[in-house]
């Protein structure tokens, strides 16, 4: 298998939205996609986007993708590489092109000087969490994930919640 990584363009928005889809549908929340091509343009390849992406191919047809930004570590004062999605398409798995991704972040990760490379897993995906403690990526078992969407959000923002 010829695996090969390249910087998502805008013309990519597409094949992104499709991943995300699938990636979605994978982890039993397709219903909860609100991405659309357009709100991928503006995202991702859109003027202040501290978003990038990039797509994973097998002899030049799309096989996957990673979409990451930058986070902050205040007490290592350095920049931090937090991926946010990682897809490889059903048919390409088990021959290492997960693991290429991961790599490609690694790597890019180092050479922007960062000070580490997270990012999270659902507790019942077992075969990515095999990946990732082969890579030796230890999981973060004292920190618990807070999240506010929605009219939470919105609320909250606005002083109308506690």
């Amino acid at each position: 298998m010829a695996f090969s990584i390249r910087p998502a363009t805008p013309a990519d928005a597409g094949t992104i939205l499709g991943f995300i889809t699938e990636l979605a549908v994978y982890e039993k929340a397709g219903h909860e996609v609100e991405a659309t091509e357009e709100t991928i343009l503006s995202s991702i390849f859109g003027p202040g986007s501290v978003t990038e992406a990039a797509i994973l191919e097998h002899d030049g047809v799309p096989a996957g993708f990673a979409v990451w930004f930058m986070s902050y570590s205040t007490w290592q004062a350095k920049n931090g590489l937090y991926l946010e999605d990682l897809y490889v398409a059903p048919d390409h798995r088990g021959g290492g092109a997960g693991k290429l991704l991961l790599r490609h972040l690694a790597k890019l990760a180092v050479e922007r000087g960062c000070g580490r490379f997270e990012w999270s897993v659902l507790d019942w995906n077992e075969p990515a969490i095999r990946v990732y403690d082969a890579v030796g990526a230890e999981p973060q078992t004292e920190w618990i994930r807070y999240r506010l969407t929605g009219e939470k959000l919105k609320a909250f923002a606005e002083g109308a919640a506690n």
